[in-house]
């Protein structure tokens, strides 16, 4: 998002959110006044973080501050999900979501309150846990929101639907809260917000994308079966590694030869295993791959083009019929597009810029991740949706790194420290301030 922001303006924006006192405003010195207590949560969320769908102590916690503030909470939906629900009068139904899992990372960043927790994987692999997505600043400025609108109860009118969902980075979160009754259980929602973390923008920048944000994103395995023997000998066998090396090589042509130029699509290999000696060669190499796109129609193209390739360069290899690869598209994985509703999500960018002015607001590129935030609006697609990028890079940090051209951490990254009070602080302000006014009274 931040190549859409000059040089000039960084500087500028960046001496008024270093240097200068922000304007008096009620919403922003409440949130401003309460972060002692938000960042004590933060710090625990962070130290004591639980890998995707075991978010068990992580959703009790939070479920015991949603019942403190008064909401009607149900927990354990979708698996550990947590619902919380206020009804204020007459008036649209605002869901806001704040996403718990944390990733299976051993943490490198030296903070005080680091994790050490360690656990094991569905796989049976031990692993340190971390939040290197940033997921305990979601759900901090989640609470931060609730606090802020309880407050306020007497500003607007309609039900708020507060929810916190497991197994984000598995892309199963969403989708099991949905089945578990989401939208026939509790109010369905006529707007969707969310916002995330980012690592390459500035602490307290808003980023938005109408239309696409983020992508589709598909597994696909594929099982290249071939006839082993001597390595010494290979004209008696079918050599799967050749056969899988040539796949490799033809899948790059499916975006670069098939997909219209300005239609962003990904297709990667990003594991290739075959054999185990020298003088082998194997029945079979085993092809890992990720799938990008934004559009459905692109999606279809290459998972058709995939199974067109492998089906085509293993006849050609001569492959006989009991030997012919297997293509799996991991659908239990599949994360559909990102989808922010255009006119609402720019009514929504007018609204964070009029609060915390056009300079540290910013119309960003979608992204070729995964969120499954998609599905909200997918299960109804009458709802109008939005999720936002805050920006969590401290402005030193970011500035200085752009001077030496070197390349700060990324999500996911076991060195990835968000500068936590500004994403918090902004995440929360934000959330608020677009709830009061999508059910401000007589709006």
């Amino acid at each position: 998002m931040m190549r859409l922001i000059s040089k000039a303006a960084l500087v500028a924006a960046g001496s008024v959110l270093l240097c200068t006192p922000a304007q008096a405003d009620p919403l922003r010195d409440a949130i401003t006044a309460d972060l002692p207590s938000l960042m004590e949560i933060y710090r625990n969320l962070h130290a004591n973080p639980e890998l995707s769908g075991e978010e068990v102590q992580t959703a009790a916690k939070l479920a015991t501050e949603a019942k403190r503030l008064g909401f009607d909470v149900t927990e354990k939906v979708g698996g550990t999900g947590v619902v919380a629900v206020m009804e204020n009068g007459d008036g649209p139904t605002v869901m806001i979501r704040a996403d718990m899992d944390a990733l299976p990372l051993v943490e490198k960043t030296g903070l005080p309150f680091a994790s050490k927790v360690r656990a094991k994987t569905r796989e049976g692999n031990d692993t340190g846990v971390m939040h290197a997505c940033g997921h305990d600043t979601h759900m901090t400025g989640w609470v931060g929101t609730a606090r802020q609108l309880v407050a306020r109860k007497d500003d607007w009118s309609g039900t708020l639907v507060m929810i916190l969902q497991p197994a984000e980075e598995t892309g199963e979160g969403a989708k099991a809260m949905l089945e578990d009754g989401l939208y026939t259980r509790f109010p369905k929602p006529d707007y969707v917000m969310a916002f995330h973390d980012a690592a390459g923008a500035p602490a307290g920048y808003i980023g938005y994308s109408p239309g696409y944000a983020l992508a589709n994103v598909d597994s696909v395995d594929i099982e290249v079966k071939g006839v082993g023997g001597h390595g010494a000998y290979p004209h008696t066998t079918k050599d799967p590694i050749v056969v899988a090396s040539r796949i490799v090589g033809a899948l790059q042509t499916l975006v670069s030869r098939e997909i219209d130029p300005q239609d962003p699509a990904v297709v990667t290999v990003g594991s290739f295993q075959a054999g185990y000696k020298h003088n082998i060669i194997p029945d079979e190499a085993n092809l890992l791959l990720t799938v990008r796109s934004y559009s459905d129609e692109t999606r279809a193209k290459l998972l058709d083009g995939i199974k067109r390739i492998v089906e085509g360069e293993a006849a050609t290899a001569g492959l006989p019929k009991d030997r012919m690869p297997v293509v799996k598209i991991r659908e239990d994985e599949f994360t559909p597009s990102t989808y922010n509703s255009p006119e609402f999500t720019r009514e929504m960018a007018k609204l964070f810029e009029a609060r915390f002015g056009k300079d540290r607001v910013v119309e960003s590129k979608p992204v070729m991740g995964g969120e499954d935030f998609s599905r909200y609006r997918r299960a109804d697609e009458s709802i109008k949706s939005m999720i936002f990028w805050v920006g969590g890079v401290p402005m030193e940090e970011f500035q200085a790194a752009k001077k030496e051209g070197r390349k700060l951490p990324s999500l996911h990254s076991p060195l990835w420290a968000p500068d936590a009070e500004k994403v918090v602080a902004t995440g929360a302000e934000a959330l608020t301030a677009a709830a009061l006014d999508l059910m401000k009274k007589g709006g």
